[in-house]
């Protein structure tokens, strides 16, 4: 994405801003035979899904008889799907490791924002209750049933708004969902929303500092409140039943700070999963990120795939 930092946490403070104005007063089944692609190898495209669309990009060595890799793109407060994974570096990568790359599109608000109804915390700021998880169910089976998808490497993540709803995915479809990705989002404060029953490999990616979504835990505007960073970590140590110990590491995904900056941590969990906490030590809503944080996120996802 060409935005900058700054940019992208202006768009953010004065969407907040408004928005406080306003606001006053799936299965293991073997994958289905694809169909003809509406997006041929090596191309990207629009696709129309009832009253609401995707992007969707098709890697050049995409073959039919060899299942691919599918990830689902989700686009923070006021963006659009395309740019952020664009931003991420998703569609890069995608070309580069053989993935299917979905973006779809939230709903506008009263503000003229798109936003994803996640949860009480962000962003369904007009008190509208659109039913995102289906829509983004349907974006998978959608996809599922134009190309060979391997059911066991589905995959979504999300900055901001996007990784709310991305946590949101993995609570309630673990059936779809292999691993999911928070960049700068967080579970919902109700641990009684988030019981998949299946264990879901989740990474959280937060900048310690972050300016829009504390890394602490907070509320955006007039939404409810959010956990924090280590205690959306907590939640899914819990759900899926992980060790104790972690494993710790560091690495350079900030390109503005001096790096190594970001600490990592991971605990092994059940049924092979993962749970992972990126701490951006010093960053900001908006990373500017390194050429090692698209390919790190995205080997992350990959070697994520269910077990069974």
């Amino acid at each position: 994405m060409t935005m900058t930092s700054a940019r992208r946490t202006g768009v953010w403070a004065a969407a907040v801003l408004l928005l406080l104005a306003a606001c006053t007063g799936g299965s293991d089944a073997a994958a289905p035979t694809p169909a003809a692609t509406q997006v041929a190898p090596g191309g990207s495209g629009t696709v129309d899904l009832d009253d609401r669309t995707f992007t969707l990009d098709v890697p050049s060595g995409y073959d039919a008889s060899e299942p691919a890799p599918l990830v689902v793109s989700l686009h923070g407060y006021s963006e659009v799907g395309a740019s952020t994974a664009t931003y991420l570096g998703l569609r890069d990568q995608s070309e580069e490791k053989g993935y299917l790359l979905a973006s779809p599109e939230g709903l506008v608000d009263r503000a003229g924002k798109q936003y994803w109804n996640a949860t009480p915390a962000c962003c369904s700021f007009d008190g509208a209750d659109p039913d995102d998880d289906g829509f983004l169910t349907r974006v998978i089976e959608t996809v599922q049933a134009q190309y060979a998808v391997d059911p066991k490497r589905v995959f979504v993540i999300g900055h901001s708004n996007g990784a709310f709803m991305a946590l949101r995915m993995a609570c309630h479809h673990p059936d779809l969902i292999a691993a999911a990705v928070s960049v700068a989002g967080a579970n919902d404060a109700d641990p009684s929303a988030c019981t998949p029953g299946r264990p879901v490999s989740v990474l959280q990616v937060h900048a310690d500092t972050d300016e829009v979504i504390s890394y602490q835990g907070g509320s955006v505007g007039p939404g409810a409140p959010y956990p924090g960073a280590e205690q959306t970590v907590a939640d899914w140590r819990a759900i899926d039943e992980c060790d104790d110990s972690a494993t710790l590491g560091t690495a350079d995904y900030d390109s503005t700070l001096a790096g190594p900056e970001t600490v990592t941590s991971s605990w092994s969990c059940s049924q092979g999963t993962e749970v992972g906490l990126w701490t951006i030590v010093g960053g900001t809503h908006g990373p500017t990120w390194s050429d090692a944080f698209a390919p790190d996120v995205t080997a992350w996802m990959l070697a994520h795939g269910r077990q069974a």
